[in-house]
């Protein structure tokens, strides 16, 4: 395991009904070609020696010694490889028949797991000629010349620093899954042999249910059910082969296919396990839970190369559910305001609108608040307070939205007021300098505020998830109000929120100045335009680009991973888009003012959390403001 990933994988091979010596040679095939691409462990579906569907013929001695045998041959075909393999095979133990996985490396028979939980309904009568592993008390036998212990006991499987368990098929079925009780007891990982048919409407209940119980355990889920070649005379096999992390489908295999399957995927254990940690349910849940250790040898190094795509934009929702999402954003930014106005009694809020993305969201957000309440829109006073730096274009689309959503405008330059101050402090104007920019910033957070008293009203903050990452706020100025709605809302995400609000029929009026305006180069427009007008102090010219702060932010609080994994996968995210350099370039100034400016975020206000990462000092992330960044930076300067 690198990186925290190991590379697992979900084998269909060909089969023939009770032919064993051709189901190894199909078995060794995807062995080989599983070891060959770095594939750590392998799961093969049920009773993958001697075919599934063997009925009555698992009563005869011929086959379930063949079976045996079979299981010899690979011990010996694997004698060389450390890759693990799970496969299925009948076992006897005195007089009881099981169906089992048998963990095999490196011609080691690591174990074997019972299947509990037997159907014997519809086309499924394995009580016909299985016993549950409910039924087996202790028992010693020799299976393919090495001595084994059989027992109900739960097992689990340790290759390295990663542990998985098996369960078999119907097992994931039952009310309480045997991975349930692995998955407490440590496993990181479940493969579960399988032979499941098909009907109607199947397939995607069982994707769900594998999906959910990944979910459930915070674990990673292979499955491998048999395919082509079980026996059809009453039923279909489909050859399912699916990979799961913590609910979320890696890969899926083609269904009804005719030839063999591989299917791969790099499962982030260290992902799983942060998960597991943060999560105090799962915690208390596993405090009686225990199982029997088995060792494996710890795969030896291989060059590692992360081959899972990885999304560049975490937090940006996928097509499908864009709608949907982007409307249960605003319905929770609504629902946090509507709450603040009717406790403080305000029916005025105050909005400074400066024609970017973060004041539009909120005044959107005020705005839908107002019309849900039954509140006049006019009690939302827009205050355009441009400066030395205001450009033609954010002052047009400014004062465009607020009289086409019909609310109260109001227009105060800070010029002169900022001028005076600087005169009062001794600030020479034409030092651009952080004075020249706070100083504005802080003028226009005093306006707000004062209004904010003479109109009964209440301060809506504008400030988002990214600049509170990144402290890019002017402390005690744009970083203060009386309630921050977007505090919980990414950059990247909030471009998306206002084309979407665009897109609705009511605010068809203002649909083409939100567009301008998501469109707008990013700006604080605080220094002074270009000759032709144009914004000259362009954001992440000077911070970095938002799409890779808002990545950072996100593996970084969600997952607490390093600098040196996020550079890896922001590397495979980002190829073709950012060279390596860039990406450590803003990598390493991410963490240096992530940590510098915890200070503003420790004096936050109020806002609402809208996803599953916020910055707020009360419920979320809590860190000293005095942290040292050291060893985040110096393994930034190592990459």
């Amino acid at each position: 395991m690198k990186y925290g990933f190991i590379k697992v994988a979900a084998a269909v091979p060909a089969v023939r009904v009770a032919d064993v010596s051709y189901n190894v040679q199909e078995i060794e095939k995807l062995i080989s070609m599983a070891d060959s691409q770095n594939v750590e462990l392998l799961c093969f579906p049920e009773l993958s020696l001697t075919g599934y569907t063997c009925q009555d013929l698992f009563k005869e001695k011929l086959l379930l010694d063949k079976a045996e045998e079979g299981l010899l041959r690979l011990l010996d075909f694997t004698r060389q490889l450390d890759i693990v393999c799970v496969v299925g095979l009948p076992v006897q133990a005195g007089g009881l028949l099981l169906n089992c996985a048998a963990v095999i490396q490196s011609g080691v028979l690591l174990g074997v797991v019972s299947k509990t939980y037997l159907p014997n309904y519809n086309e499924f009568y394995e009580k016909r000629w299985f016993a549950s592993s409910q039924d087996l008390n202790d028992t010693d036998i020799y299976l393919a010349g090495t001595p084994v212990r059989l027992s109900a006991e739960p097992k689990l499987f340790q290759m390295g620093d990663v542990k998985f368990g098996v369960e078999i098929c119907e097992d994931v079925w039952a009310p309480i899954p045997p991975s349930n009780h692995l998955t407490m007891a440590g496993a990181d990982i479940i493969v579960n042999l399988s032979a499941s048919d098909e009907l109607i409407g199947k397939h995607n209940y069982l994707r769900s249910l594998i999906a959910q119980q990944s979910a459930r355990t915070m674990s990673g889920y292979i499955y491998a059910s048999s395919g082509f070649g079980e026996s059809t005379q009453d039923v279909v096999y489909g050859g399912n082969a699916m990979i799961f992390e913590n609910g979320r489908l890696l890969v899926e295999g083609e269904r009804f296919s005719f030839q063999p399957q591989l299917q791969t995927a790099q499962i982030d254990v260290e992902r799983l396990r942060t998960e597991r940690h943060t999560n105090s349910t799962f915690i208390n849940a596993q405090r009686d839970a225990h199982a029997a250790i088995i060792a494996a040898k710890t795969p030896i190094n291989r060059d590692f190369v992360l081959t899972r795509a990885i999304n560049p934009h975490p937090f940006i929702p996928a097509d499908s559910e864009m709608t949907d999402t982007c409307e249960e954003i605003l319905n929770i930014q609504t629902a946090a305001l509507a709450k603040r106005l009717i406790h403080t009694h305000c029916q005025h809020a105050v909005v400074g609108i400066s024609g970017g993305l973060d004041s539009t969201l909120a005044l959107l957000v005020c705005v839908r608040t107002f019309d849900k309440l039954g509140l006049d829109r006019k009690g939302i006073v827009g205050v355009t307070m441009p400066g030395f730096g205001t450009s033609d274009r954010t002052h047009d689309n400014a004062a465009s939205l607020m009289q086409s959503l019909n609310i109260s405008q109001m227009e105060i330059s800070i010029a002169t007021a900022v001028t005076q101050h600087f005169q009062d402090i001794g600030h020479d104007a034409n030092i651009h300098d952080a004075t020249y920019e706070n100083s504005q910033a802080r003028e226009r957070t005093q306006i707000l505020m004062d209004l904010a008293n003479k109109f009964n009203a209440i301060v809506v903050g504008t400030g988002d998830l990214s600049e509170l990452a990144l402290g890019w706020a002017t402390y005690n100025g744009d970083h203060m109000s009386m309630y921050g709605v977007n505090g919980g809302v990414p950059k990247t995400l909030i471009q998306y929120l206002v084309r979407y609000i665009a897109q609705l029929s009511d605010f068809a009026v203002v649909s083409e100045t939100l567009i301008d305006i998501v469109d707008t180069p990013i700006s604080p427009e605080l220094t002074p335009a270009d000759e032709d007008g144009n914004i000259k102090q362009k954001t992440e010219d000077l911070v970095g680009p938002y799409e890779l702060h808002d990545f950072f932010l996100y593996y970084m609080l969600r997952f607490g991973f390093r600098p040196a994994k996020i550079y890896l996968l922001a590397q495979r995210a980002f190829e073709g888009t950012y060279d390596d350099e860039t990406i450590k370039k803003w990598l390493t100034t991410f963490c240096r003012r992530f940590f510098s400016q915890q200070f503003k975020r420790s004096c936050l206000p109020d806002g609402p959390k809208v996803g599953s990462i916020s910055l707020s000092p009360r419920g979320d992330w809590r860190m000293p403001s005095d942290a040292c960044s050291t060893l985040w930076l110096q393994e930034c300067e190592e990459l």
